[in-house]
């Protein structure tokens, strides 16, 4: 086999176009590409996943994810965002850093450690999903498929430092209601948007217990929409509440404590996206913290599909940096994608020896 060139595989990925909802010839690729490096891929929808280590059954399994999709290309690109161009050391094109250079990371550690897989004493589970940008489709159909999982690294454009703890997203739905009345005679009715606005400046002013590494949440009213016509006292106002939860608060203690506080009706509009943490007694944060060469974890107010994976000790790393992402020019640089390979390889040989550490001490 040829040896692969790591900043003509990020370009080819770059330049194959995988907004949301088309993954297909991305997948393809992908496939293709590994079975020519003697790797057998599944392909299950518009996910690839394919594992690679320890013969024994009872080994431990290390995911490690990240995604093929990207958000559609926004105004304001230098050049066409699917034709990937390098200027200097940066390659630029959409997903270069929102997530192909994690994907390519990934593929390049798979690819150095493949000849000795069999020897690490555990099992690594490498899954590049779709739908990540949309609501978490891919992760959600490919984890059935994957069976029994010990740990995940998820793979996100973080500078390669070490996520511990992750915000979540919690849309609550209020609805003001009152009673109609015509404008010129309003004492007979109840302004809903009146209430609705009164419920507003509570909100501003509602404080959550905080997180260790991530700080308050806050509610921020996002969308209003009440009133039907101009000379009538409305009888009804919604809005929408967000709220980026932190993992010692629960949803439905946040949705409890926001009801307390309004006239308005309150009801869950989204919580799919839970906050998550991973203790750092974990070995997969210790692997992770070895391998970037850091004494702690910190926390990030982006979601990803680690909200899928609550149940599972994780963290999120990987080359990038998430103020690139969903603009115009993102990109990646050849240093940081050589420095994502050896992190991810790095992290997988440290789980492996830790995780035999932990079986040989019982």
């Amino acid at each position: 086999m040829d040896p692969v060139d790591p900043n003509a595989l990020l370009e080819k990925l770059v330049a194959i176009p995988s907004a949301s909802g088309s993954e297909q010839a991305i997948c393809e690729y992908l496939v293709a590409f590994l079975a020519g490096q003697g790797i057998s891929a599944q392909r299950q929808g518009d996910n690839v996943s394919f594992e690679l280590g320890s013969p024994d059954p009872k080994a431990q399994r290390l995911l490690l994810l990240s995604h093929l999709d990207t958000v559609p290309a926004c105004a304001g690109w230098s050049g066409e965002a699917t034709k990937p161009w390098w200027a200097g050391d940066r390659l630029f094109g959409l997903g270069a850093n929102d997530a192909k250079g994690c994907v390519t990371a990934m593929v390049l550690a798979a690819l150095a450690l493949r000849d000795r897989a069999a020897t690490l004493g555990i099992r690594c589970v490498f899954a590049f999903v779709c739908g990540e940008e949309v609501g978490g489709k891919g992760i959600q159909e490919l984890l059935p498929v994957l069976g029994h999982l010990d740990a995940a690294v998820v793979g996100e454009p973080t500078g390669l430092t070490v996520i511990t703890a992750q915000r979540g997203m919690l849309i609550l739905r209020c609805t003001a209601r009152g009673t109609a009345a015509h404008v010129a005679h309003a004492h007979l009715g109840e302004n809903a948007v009146h209430k609705a606005a009164r419920d507003i400046t509570r909100l501003d002013a509602l404080r959550f217990e905080p997180h260790l590494l991530l700080g308050e949440a806050r509610a921020q009213v996002t969308v209003v929409t009440g009133g039907a016509t101009k000379n009538q006292v409305p009888d009804l106002c919604e809005f929408f509440v967000d709220v980026r939860s932190t993992p010692n608060l629960d949803h439905a203690t946040l949705t409890a404590q926001v009801a307390a506080e309004l006239e308005s009706d309150v009801e869950v509009f989204s919580d799919r996206y839970r906050a998550v943490a991973t203790e750092p007694s974990e070995t997969v944060v210790r692997a992770a913290l070895a391998a970037a060469g850091t004494q702690g974890g910190t926390g990030s107010a982006t979601t990803s599909d680690w909200a899928y994976l609550a149940h599972l000790p994780a963290v999120k790393a990987g080359p990038g940096d998430t103020h690139r992402s969903h603009r115009p020019d993102e990109w990646l640089s050849r240093g940081e994608l050589k420095a994502g390979k050896a992190f991810y390889e790095n992290l997988i040989l440290n789980y492996a020896a830790m995780a035999s550490k932990a079986d040989i001490h019982g």
